[in-house]
């Protein structure tokens, strides 16, 4: 497996900007940072990401960010295709004031039903032996547990991502066509049934850095006259497709696997932590 080249604590800034904008700053950003080696060769810079976020049947962790929580997480599985050989990444994103904090680990795919279904992770789970990642797993886990989360909506989008030829500390990325619906069973598929438009034509632009905000970032902010938001993409998702479409879930029912019926998630028993 690839090194692990996600910023682990950062500090993150979004905007909001257009499609005419977003190749200006393109060509800005390129004067400093290097294209990922995943958008390299493809077109518009840029590859596919799916996230299966997951949460409670109240939406308990879409209404912390609603709220403005200082000290905040989701919880996602982030894939990029449907190979069977390909990874899942457990991912914790933290907010803690304001720095982001990313925990994750990659497990193999035919493991996922088992961590979902409540069972403890092993070491066996896992695609790499760093032990940060099993770490990772397990604080999922307990997190994922205590918050009765389960898996609530399939977003999608298509990221360009600028990189430090030097080191991790900087990274620029431009989120574009960001979709979601609602995918109460974790299918793991790349393909969608009825997306979403979340942000419509509009690009995501994400300046995050380790430390210091760079020269150049106050630079580039300053040219194109851009202003901070917030544009995180589960939470604008919710309020799109409507939270009565997310915190429901698909049963099958006692007629047969054949006949599905849609119920609350609390009408579905708990799972329990165990191995």
């Amino acid at each position: 497996m690839a090194e692990d080249k996600m910023q682990q604590q950062r500090f993150e800034l979004k905007y909001l900007i257009k499609e005419e904008v977003a190749l200006a700053v393109r060509d800005f950003v390129s004067c400093y940072l290097e294209i990922d080696e995943y958008g390299a060769t493809l077109p518009n810079f840029s590859y596919p990401v799916h996230s299966l976020y997951l949460d409670s049947d109240d939406l308990i962790l879409y209404q912390q960010t609603i709220n403005g929580d200082k000290n905040r997480f989701k919880l996602r599985l982030r894939f990029y295709d449907n190979r069977k050989e390909a990874p899942v990444f457990f991912e914790i994103k933290r907010r803690m004031n304001n720095i982001i904090v990313k925990q994750r680990g990659g497990v193999r795919r035919e493991a996922v039903d088992w961590l979902l279904a409540g069972q403890l992770p092993e070491p066996s789970h896992l695609v790499s032996r760093d032990p940060r990642q099993l770490v990772a797993l397990q604080n999922f886990c307990k997190l994922m547990h205590a918050a009765h989360a389960r898996s609530k909506a399939h977003i999608t989008y298509l990221r360009e991502a600028w990189i430090s030829p030097r080191d991790n500390s900087v990274r620029v990325t431009l989120d574009r066509a960001v979709r979601c619906e609602p995918e109460p069973v974790p299918l793991l598929n790349t393909s969608m049934g009825n997306p979403v438009s979340v942000f419509g034509p509009e690009v995501i632009l994400e300046l995050k850095f380790t430390d210091r905000f760079p020269d150049w970032f106050k630079e580039l902010v300053r040219v194109f006259g851009l202003m901070q938001c917030g544009a995180a993409k589960y939470v604008e998702a919710v309020t799109r497709v409507g939270e009565h479409r997310i915190n429901r879930t698909f049963v099958v029912n006692d007629h047969g696997p054949d006949v599905a019926e849609l119920k609350p998630r609390s009408a579905i028993a708990e799972p329990t932590l165990g191995r």
